[in-house]
């Protein structure tokens, strides 16, 4: 009790920075025991909406910047213009188990798992909350626990397998295996359907749904090859009138988009920035150097002619001696008008689920509407769509190949699909050369862990 008791007064105090812009109160600041947070709908609310205030209250955490580009980096898509050995470390394959990003994003989630799991616990036994606020709140939480157990399986590998607070028996948690943790998620996601609604809390994004559960859901019965599953899954998705592929692709990342199915809320909004990427990413003036800098070899050169997402996602800088480099640009704001936010960050959107039912309806033997959903990705983007004549292994291909141009710089689409196909060597090995072992599709297990916890094994290769 007396960790929970800790853990919600500084929950109390963190939520007071935004959590106002969730729902209408904030938690008060005096100290609250678990129970007592779960008293009314709207401190409950607040505890569970303070997740997402600190997911991205600040820059370089797993949330924002670390999840996204340091995976572009140590994949074939993006590269820090000037020696950083933080970032070195990702994109020449060097990591240890020092790394700092490797720690940070490791605790990151588990912390956010211990969030999670102290919101369960806690509406599990409460029974002064209306029905349906504890329905939505116990689908959030089952939700973004699913969430972060899945980057961490797909980071780590096998990893502890947290479902509760009890810090003595956490602490020594061994790692379960890989199978066992996509159980886990599975289950979450299943339990967060049956209880989030249809229509968002607030009207704003900036909460999972119904629907967002399940495109993570999609997302998880591709990844273990549940095609069906996946193909139906996404179809839901699809299918919901809420969303749509929005034509104009500067339109995709404002908040909320059609196409958003869960977006971030701004936090820090100092000065008038609005995303995390889009301040870090984005070059100060229209002259100004950009430090993030698209590989031009390996990802710039797939683009088709006339493809609107390299006009509209990527900007442009020449050099002194004429040559130009390419920047990530999806977000387009890095200091705005003071007081006016007008992009969020993307967490899910639609356009991943019409490329996940077109990966599954392929893998069943379904040609004609497997390219039928890739094609409404390429139309968008101002391309013809695929030919008829195109084999299964051919039009996967299309499928893959359309996942990096769409998904470029998100939430490490390009990393886990290597991997996730097997392809991971025979792409990034050319690229990296000595650098690259076959180990390297798996972050190490943190120092910081592995010396705390006499149960946990390191990753092979490290």
């Amino acid at each position: 009790m007396k960790r929970i008791y800790i853990y919600f007064t500084l929950l109390a105090v963190s939520a007071t920075v935004a959590c106002n812009k969730y729902v209408d109160t904030p938690l008060p600041k005096n100290e609250l025991v678990s129970e007592l947070v779960f008293t009314d709908d709207k401190t409950a609310t607040a505890a569970v909406t303070g997740l997402y205030t600190s997911m991205n209250a600040y820059n370089y955490q797993f949330a924002n910047v670390l999840a996204s580009f340091l995976s572009s980096m140590q994949a074939d898509e993006m590269y820090y213009f000037s020696p950083f050995e933080n970032y070195d470390v990702f994109r020449q394959n060097r990591l240890v188990p020092s790394s700092q990003y490797v720690t940070s994003m490791f605790a990151d989630q588990y912390a956010f798992i211990y969030h999670t799991n102290a919101c369960l616990e806690g509406l599990k036994k409460t029974t002064s909350l209306s029905p349906n606020v504890k329905k939505q709140l116990l689908g959030e939480s089952y939700f973004m626990r699913s969430f972060f157990n899945f980057y961490l399986v797909n980071m780590y590998g096998d990893v502890p397998l947290i479902t509760s607070t009890n810090y003595e028996e956490n602490g020594l948690k061994p790692r379960a295996a890989r199978s066992v943790v996509y159980d886990t998620i599975i289950k979450d996601l299943n339990e967060a359907v049956s209880l989030m609604n249809d229509d968002y809390p607030t009207g704003t994004r900036v909460r999972p749904n119904r629907a967002a559960a399940n495109a993570l859901l999609a997302r998880v019965y591709l990844y273990n090859q549940q095609w069906a599953l996946a193909e139906a899954t996404a179809g839901k998705v699809i299918a919901d009138s809420k969303y749509s592929l929005l034509q104009d692709l500067n339109k995709v990342f404002l908040a909320n988009s059609g196409e958003a199915i869960f977006q971030l809320q701004p936090v820090n909004v100092a000065s008038g920035r609005n995303t995390w990427e889009g301040f870090t990413a984005t070059p100060a003036t229209p002259t100004a150097t950009a430090v993030f800098r698209l590989d031009t070899l390996h990802f710039i050169s797939r683009f088709e002619a006339n493809d609107l997402r390299l006009a509209n996602w990527t900007g442009f800088r020449k050099t002194s001696t004429g040559a130009t480099y390419y920047f990530p640009y999806k977000y387009k704001i890095r200091l705005g008008t003071l007081g006016v936010v007008n992009e969020y960050s993307m967490v899910l959107r639609l356009a991943e689920q019409y490329l996940i039912r077109a990966e599954a309806r392929l893998q069943q033997g379904k040609p004609d509407d497997g390219r039928a959903d890739i094609d409404a990705i390429r139309v968008r983007a101002g391309l013809p769509k695929l030919s008829a004549s195109l084999s299964k292994d051919d039009l996967l291909k299309a499928v893959a190949k359309e996942r990096h141009l769409e998904l470029f710089t998100e939430w490490g689409h390009r990393w886990f699909d290597l991997k996730r196909t097997k392809q991971s060597s025979a792409v990034l090995k050319p690229i990296k050369g000595v650098n690259w072992q076959d180990t390297d599709t798996l972050y190490p297990i943190p120092v910081d862990a592995t010396s705390t916890n006499p149960n946990l094994t390191q990753n092979p290769g490290y």
